[in-house]
C-alpha cells in the first residue's frame, strides 16, 4: 500500500471524487489503497473538512506494561523457568492477577529470557476479502433496533459490490412481511431503472428470514422464503454466530443504525 504522503495529490483525488468526474474505484487504484479505504477517509474529509493525515499512527498503540507486573513475571520466571502460556496460568493462580501471556512474552523478550520465531512474525494466511464484482449479484438484509427512534426496528436491503442502500426502512416490529416489502421496493427499483433483478440474498436464519420449524425435506411454509422462490432469489443464511458474514466489507449492522439518516 501507497502512503498518502502527497497532500495536495489526495486533495485532488477527493474534489475530483465530490465532482463526479472520477470514480471511487480509478481514485483508489489511482491513490494504491482500497475502496473501502477511500470511503473512510472521504468521510472524515466531509465530516471534519480537513485532509487527513494517513499513515502517521498506523495501528492500535502499545500498552505500557506496569512495573509491578515486569517484576511479577521475572520472579515467577526464576522459579518456574516456564513460557508464557504457562506463566500466565501460574500468574493467574498464586498472584492472583490478570497478564496475558503476550504481555508476558514482551517482558521476557525485554530482558532476554525469550526469543523470537521468525515464522510467527509474518500473517499466516493472507487475508481474502469476501464481495462480488457486480452489483446486484447479491444484497444483504438484516434487521436492526434504531437508535434514532425509540422502540422502532430498522431494516436496509444493501448492495454487496457497491455498498449502495437500494431500500431502508423503519418499522414497529421486525417482521417476514416488512422484509419482503422492502425487498419488493429494491426489486422493483432495480428493475425499472437497470432492467435487471437481485440474483441472491444474504440474510441470518433471523424469523424475518428463516422459517425455524421445517418439513422433512428440509423446506418450510415461510412468507420471506416463499417470496424469494417466487421471485428466483437465491437465499444465502450466514454462519450461526458469525456476524461478520452478513455486510461484508462495511457490516450491516454498522450501517442500519443509519438507515433513518439516510432516509
Amino acid at each position: 500500500m501507497v502512503k498518502l504522503g502527497n497532500r495536495k495529490k489526495l486533495k485532488w483525488c477527493l474534489r475530483e471524487f465530490e465532482q463526479r468526474k472520477a470514480s471511487q474505484t480509478w481514485i483508489a487504484n489511482y491513490l494504491g489503497i482500497t475502496p473501502r479505504r477511500f470511503r473512510q477517509i472521504y468521510r472524515f474529509y466531509k465530516k471534519t473538512n480537513t485532509i487527513p493525515q494517513i499513515g502517521l499512527n498506523v495501528g492500535r498503540p502499545k500498552t505500557q506494561i506496569l512495573n509491578k507486573h515486569k517484576q511479577i513475571v521475572l520472579d515467577q520466571w526464576s522459579k518456574h523457568r516456564f513460557n508464557a502460556l504457562y506463566l500466565e496460568s501460574i500468574i493467574a493462580h498464586e498472584e492472583k492477577t490478570k497478564i496475558p501471556h503476550n504481555t508476558i512474552h514482551r517482558i521476557m523478550l525485554e530482558y532476554g529470557l525469550a526469543n523470537t520465531q521468525e515464522n510467527k512474525q509474518k500473517r499466516r494466511k493472507p487475508w481474502i476479502r469476501y464481495e462480488r464484482e457486480h452489483s446486484l449479484s447479491a444484497v444483504h438484509m438484516d434487521w436492526h433496533v434504531s437508535k434514532a427512534v425509540l422502540g422502532m426496528q430498522v431494516c436496509v436491503v444493501l448492495d454487496d459490490a457497491s455498498r449502495k442502500f437500494l431500500s431502508a426502512g423503519e418499522f414497529c416490529n421486525a417482521t417476514a412481511e416488512n422484509s419482503c416489502l422492502l425487498l419488493k421496493q429494491a426489486l422493483d427499483d432495480c428493475r425499472s431503472t437497470y432492467n435487471i433483478s437481485i440474483r441472491e440474498c444474504i440474510c441470518d436464519h433471523g424469523t424475518q428470514f428463516y422459517g425455524v420449524r421445517r418439513d422433512k425435506a428440509g423446506c418450510a411454509d415461510h412468507t420471506f422464503e416463499v417470496f424469494l422462490f417466487k421471485e428466483e432469489i437465491k437465499q444465502i443464511l450466514c454462519g450461526v454466530n458469525h456476524p461478520q458474514t452478513n455486510g461484508g466489507r462495511g457490516g450491516i449492522r454498522a450501517v442500519c443504525a443509519f438507515a433513518p439518516i439516510i432516509g
